[in-house]
């Protein structure tokens, strides 16, 4: 074998030689780092369906997987005509043994910024107990009072989960509607179309378990 040749195959061997130590390095980190990430994605998660159903003294999964989560909830946005949204995740809300209702995370991509994240909770009774926003890219001081404003947030409470919520412009809000966020009118819309997923959701899968 040339001297060429040999210097080719050393090189390729090098190559190959830190190629195979950085993916394995890159296992392991992320092997030992999976765990906390998941463990801080749940607490952050369960912190958020603490403010939206405040009387549950904790969260259990639902009788169905993440993939039927999913599904079902396609098909409940796709018989209740709801476009553009998903359902993301549900959880039951519980004291003990006692469900009291459900938590429920949803998506619409009609945000002013792209997709908007929300959580609602919703009782046995059919009310909804709390609204926040999860994630979203609307633009400060207008879109992003959505998550900031907590007057904006409280309309949701106390809504009939068994109607859609309708956002008007300009105040006077009474039943199922909501003041839009001056301004910001096209998130107001979709956060509430996210709303109206998630309870599509309870309506076709929750309601009465």
């Amino acid at each position: 074998m040339s001297s060429k040749k040999s210097s080719m195959l050393k090189n390729i061997l090098s190559i190959f030689a830190i190629t195979l130590v950085a993916v394995l390095l890159l296992a392991v980190v992320n092997q030992v780092t999976r765990d906390p990430i998941a463990k801080a994605e749940i607490d952050a998660r369960n912190q958020t369906y603490s403010e939206v159903f405040a009387d549950a003294k904790d969260f259990k999964d639902l009788d169905m997987s993440e993939e039927e989560i999913v599904k079902n909830g396609e098909k409940a946005l796709s018989d209740a005509d709801i476009a553009s949204c998903e359902i993301n995740h549900a959880m039951k809300a519980v004291d003990g043994d006692t469900v009291l209702g459900y938590v429920i995370a949803a998506t619409s991509k009609n945000g002013y910024g792209g997709k908007i994240q929300i959580a609602v909770g919703i009782n046995n009774d059919g009310e909804i107990t709390g609204f926040s926003v999860i994630s979203h890219n609307e633009t400060a001081g207008l879109g992003a009072k959505s998550k900031d404003d907590p007057e904006f947030a409280a309309q949701f409470k106390g809504k009939t989960a068994s109607e859609s919520i309708e956002v008007i412009k300009g105040g006077g809000a009474t039943g199922n509607q909501i003041d839009a966020i001056s301004g910001a009118t096209i998130t107001s819309k979709a956060v509430t179309e996210a709303t109206n997923a998630a309870t599509a959701f309870y309506n076709a899968y929750l309601k009465g378990e």
